[in-house]
């Protein structure tokens, strides 16, 4: 048994193995040597088989049992995994036991009261590195009382919360990742891009992002009314056919990232519009080097980041929505995401063009990226701007070039 207060997990008692990955994500996405901590593991749950398919050489995993299992039953586990799992892997009868982690992984969703929840996360402080991520998950379903803890992490954790919904459990399930301390910049370069089940798998390495999803339901949605309120007519199978192309404009493919340090990637898919030096006061003092990259309606739009850092600001201008390809885009409505960076601040702007109305970012600050990582979406065509220190980069694209999201190399580190 775990000595932090209790708090009830009925009638949610099944994290199905996406919700696992997703729990289990941060410690999957490091590739230096890291620790996890699994509060509240059973020995047959998809949670501890997620986290030991996570472990690399240098891991530690730290298991304690939770209500369904005891620690003799976890050992009987991982010794039946063999021996390069076992040494990897520590039992401990109670949490007192444990050492602080880099990774602390709730293996049960919280469904207690805002007061429960808090008492909760007040009791693992002491269990936690600096910048560490304790990776939480609360029912999704209305009426449920997952919404007052989602609320208090939004409250409390102050340097980076994350949150994904796994419809695809059974109950569904949001899964947020918590950071109460910051974390080091330096850390975003020894990560992978983090796993999200924000996109749908269409095949091994194609996707669609729930914003396509959703678009398509709402096609076929209306298609479904039409037809039923008019059967005799045809207007039906306009919103029907539409659902495919509008799900495709979503589509969210895998990309190989280079490996080369010092390269700096595309943060999407399109053609370089500007390589230019300039100024911006919304940034900060000094010269920045800016590439601007247009998206056509017929470009994959989910953005990804161009080097690895950690988010230290957000925010959005206002605007016009003007041809993203004019000179007039220059003032249309534009969210700036702010890196702090090894080799100095990065910016990464999303501005909306005559069409896309909708910018999608999900990455909050605090938040540290890895270089090619996605971390949001423009809605039908727009333009994406990367700020670099112009005394530290210099660019390696030209106008007109055309540039692939998280692969095409658009500047390299001096």
């Amino acid at each position: 048994m775990t000595p932090f207060p209790t708090v009830s997990t009925a009638p949610v008692t099944g994290v199905g193995p996406r919700a696992a990955r997703t729990l289990t994500a941060e410690f999957a996405r490091h590739n230096a040597a890291t620790t996890a901590l699994v509060i509240g593991a059973d020995h047959s749950s998809a949670v501890v088989e997620a986290a030991v398919e996570a472990l690399l050489p240098g891991d530690t995993l730290t298991l304690v049992a939770g209500e369904r299992s005891t620690a003799d039953l976890l050992r009987d586990h991982i010794t039946g995994l063999g021996s390069w799992i076992a040494d990897r892997v520590r039992i401990v009868e109670t949490l007192t036991e444990a050492e602080p982690a880099d990774v602390l992984i709730l293996g049960e969703p919280l469904t207690g009261t805002a007061e429960e929840t808090r008492a909760t996360l007040d009791s693992l402080s002491k269990f936690q590195k600096e910048g560490a991520v304790v990776s939480v998950a609360t029912p999704a379903v209305p009426g449920q009382t997952g919404g007052a803890a989602a609320e208090l992490f939004r409250q409390s954790a102050l340097f980076g919360v994350g949150s994904d919904l796994v419809a695809r459990n059974q109950p569904p399930l949001r899964v947020h990742k918590l950071r109460f301390t910051q974390a080091d910049t330096a850390k975003a370069a020894t990560l992978a891009p983090a796993y999200r089940p924000s996109s749908v798998p269409v095949t091994r390495t194609m996707h669609i992002d729930s914003n396509g999803v959703a678009a398509a339901g709402i096609a076929l949605g209306l298609a479904a009314v039409a037809r039923s309120a008019r059967p005799k007519s045809k207007l039906w199978l306009i919103p029907a056919l539409a659902a495919a192309p509008v799900a495709a404009f979503f589509r969210d493919p895998d990309r190989e990232v280079p490996t080369d340090s010092d390269a700096v990637v595309a943060a999407s898919d399109g053609k370089v519009l500007s390589v230019e030096r300039l100024s911006d006061p919304r940034l900060g003092d000094g010269e920045f080097l800016r590439i601007a990259v247009f998206l056509s309606v017929l470009d994959v739009h989910v953005n990804r980041t161009p080097v690895a850092g950690r988010v230290t600001d957000y925010f959005i201008i206002d605007g016009g929505y003007a041809n993203a390809m004019t000179a007039a885009a220059e003032h249309n409505v534009a969210a700036y995401t702010l890196l702090d960076t090894d080799h100095g601040s990065v910016a990464v702007v999303q501005r909306t063009g005559l069409i896309a109305r909708r910018i999608v970012q999900r990455a909050p600050v605090g938040t540290l990226l890895a270089r090619g990582e996605r971390f949001g979406l423009i809605r039908f065509g727009s333009r994406t701007d990367v700020y670099l220190p112009a005394d530290k980069a210099e660019a390696v694209v030209a106008v007109g070039d055309k540039v692939i999201g998280a692969s095409s190399v658009i500047a390299r580190w001096k």
